[in-house]
């Protein structure tokens, strides 16, 4: 953990979890049991009506774990919004996940139509964060 710079390591096989943490002072903390992790695929539900997150369909989706940020420092303006036009490879956001700020490029370009994260929003891999309209 110290070679790597770890402050945390998560190992899981079969039914057994182990994390590694260190705590205030810098020991390490060991724990164990048994890992949640399902042991049958979870059956396909149908979204409900009162499900108001947004559409994958068109959006540009997180390609990371952890925190959103519209622009680069708090001292300047967001790297894009809505009604912008990017190219590609433009920078949309930040997403800073354990400590390293990685710049998320657009894919392809278009017009930002919607944004969907919040500045400052921890986010999920996969979650939408713009709907980017081909054009």
């Amino acid at each position: 953990m110290d070679e790597g710079g770890l402050s945390e390591l998560v190992w899981e096989k079969d039914d057994l979890k182990v994390r590694l943490s260190r705590k205030q002072d810098g020991t390490p903390m060991v724990h164990s049991g048994p890992a949640h992790l399902p042991t049958a695929p979870a059956p396909h539900v149908a979204p409900s009506a009162e499900d108001t997150g947004p559409s994958k369909e068109g959006a540009f989706c997180s390609p990371l774990v952890g925190t959103f940020y519209r622009k680069p420092n708090p001292d300047t303006d967001n790297f894009v919004e809505v009604g912008d036009t990017v190219k590609a490879g433009a920078v949309l956001c930040i997403i800073e996940a354990m400590k390293v700020f990685n710049e998320i490029q657009a894919e392809e370009g278009g017009i930002v139509e919607e944004i969907f994260a919040e500045d400052g929003e921890a986010v999920e891999f996969d979650q939408p964060l713009f709907r980017i309209r081909k054009g």
